[in-house]
């Protein structure tokens, strides 16, 4: 017991070094940029309490919003994410596995798990981007640079799940 709540603490410090160190600093074609961070919120278990859910996913974007030296916007489009997500795997989880599912391609099945993370990436990349934009005048490249970030974000999340499984 003891040692999931170590190997999920590092996770959490692993994935906010590579996002600040590394994935901040890609910027496909100066639009796309990968946010793997939220693989930890994606990943959580199902019977996660909804308090410590919201808190952990405060605490990992405002350290993410810390590094980067953006106010906020992450922290709140991290805690959106966390506040959607029960909805999202009551929609692609059998009812049978509700309750005790840590999402994963093994658990929920691969496509299952890939309607998850498209939607849960979609919500979070709107919210962020939403946020940073801050004005519909550009809502042609916003749109863009929200597709372009999601898919970018989904293709490493699947590449670290693949990894993982």
């Amino acid at each position: 017991m003891i040692a999931n709540y170590v190997y999920k603490v590092l996770w959490f410090i692993g994935l906010i070094l590579l996002q600040v160190l590394i994935l901040n600093h890609i910027h496909i074609l100066g639009i796309a940029t990968p946010f793997l961070y939220i693989y930890f919120i994606l990943k959580l278990p199902s019977g996660i309490s909804r308090n410590v859910l919201m808190l952990l996913a405060f605490l990992l974007g405002l350290l993410i919003d810390v590094f980067s030296n953006t106010p906020g916007m992450n922290a709140a489009a991290t805690v959106f994410l966390a506040f959607i997500r029960p909805v999202y795997l009551r929609l692609f989880t059998p009812r049978d596995l509700l309750d005790s599912i840590t999402p994963s391609f093994k658990a929920m099945g691969i496509s299952s798990f890939t309607k998850y993370v498209v939607v849960a990436t979609f919500t979070q990349q709107f919210a962020l981007l939403s946020i940073e934009f801050f004005s519909l005048s550009t809502l042609w490249m916003l749109l863009f640079r929200i597709v372009a970030c999601s898919i970018l974000t989904i293709a490493c999340i699947m590449a670290v799940e693949g990894i993982r499984r």
